[in-house]
């Protein structure tokens, strides 16, 4: 359990936007030194100017997190300035949708590039260190949290890439957590698994780097990307609040971190299924006219 945030260090990834952010907020409030990362360079300006005016110590570092030697890069910088950083927020993420055999080799290489590789770039980077720092000192203490998503614990349709590339970050974060307490315990890890909440991951698209340029957008894209921005842009919880529930997750130990509780009974009934090997239950079961509308659009010619 870590209580005491102040003068710790923290590096977080997409740190511009979304949860990145309003994690960035909480940790200037709390005294920390806060390391900002993030591809898109005036949202990390405008970021690094906000959270530098509270007082907080910052390190700015643009960084696509799906190149290895620029994570690598970020790590010696963070190690240069503030020593082995206490706690690692994987964060950033893209959002990518439509019919899973529709999407280019371009679209995967993207999302699983920042999705599955940045974390896992980052867990390669920091964990090294901050075991390290473990070691020369019974009282230090550190944690890892990876950002997933619902999707990754749940498939629903028309997007599937990020529901591959988020399932993959569910399972790479409960590893981590056993290899963790194998070797350690002074160090633990947790996974952020929030359903629609107001960020810019609707958005994402924004940033394709070049080289992986989206293609013109098929018909189950356009639907998929109209449906994302309505489906981010009402949620309820806001990005705030889920960065709260981080925190509070870190000081308790606690692995599953959920923005909405009551979708883990899609999570039980996916699960069911598995257990009873019966075949996928209709995520629209509760609200069958979604899936109506869906398949309607999808099948209009």
């Amino acid at each position: 359990m870590i209580t005491d945030f102040k003068g710790k260090t923290a590096v977080l990834t997409g740190a511009g936007s979304g949860f990145g952010l309003e994690c960035a907020r909480i940790g200037a409030r709390l005294g920390m030194n806060l390391v900002l990362a993030d591809v898109q360079q005036d949202a990390l300006d405008k970021a690094v100017a906000e959270i530098s005016a509270t007082g907080a110590a910052v390190l700015a570092f643009r960084l696509d997190v799906s190149k290895a030697a620029e994570v690598e890069a970020l790590g010696q910088a963070v190690f240069e300035r503030f020593g082995a950083p206490h706690f690692v927020f994987n964060n950033a993420g893209v959002g990518a949708g439509g019919l899973i055999w529709e999407n280019t080799l371009k679209d995967w290489e993207w999302v699983i590039g920042v999705n599955l590789m940045g974390v896992a770039h980052g867990v390669r980077v920091f964990t090294p260190m901050m075991l390290a720092a473990a070691a020369k000192d019974p009282a230090w203490q550190g944690h890892i949290v990876n950002t997933a998503s619902m999707a990754g614990l749940l498939n629903a349709p028309n997007m599937g890439i990020y529901n591959v590339s988020k399932h993959a970050v569910v399972s790479m974060s409960e590893t981590l957590y056993q290899d963790l307490a194998l070797v350690t315990d002074q160090i633990s890890a947790s996974v952020l698994c929030p359903f629609f909440v107001p960020t810019g991951i609707s958005q994402s698209h924004r940033n394709r780097p070049d080289g992986l340029e989206a293609a013109k957008p098929t018909r189950s894209q356009l639907i998929g990307q109209a449906m994302s921005d309505k489906a981010v842009g009402s949620g309820k919880v806001t990005a705030a609040e889920v960065a709260q529930k981080v925190f509070d997750a870190i000081a308790a130990n606690q692995f599953y971190i959920y923005s909405h509780p009551k979708a883990i009974g899609s999570v039980q009934t996916r699960l069911e299924d598995i257990l009873q090997a019966r075949n996928p239950t209709s995520p629209f079961a509760h609200k069958p006219e979604l899936g109506e509308d869906l398949k309607k659009a999808l099948r209009e010619a």
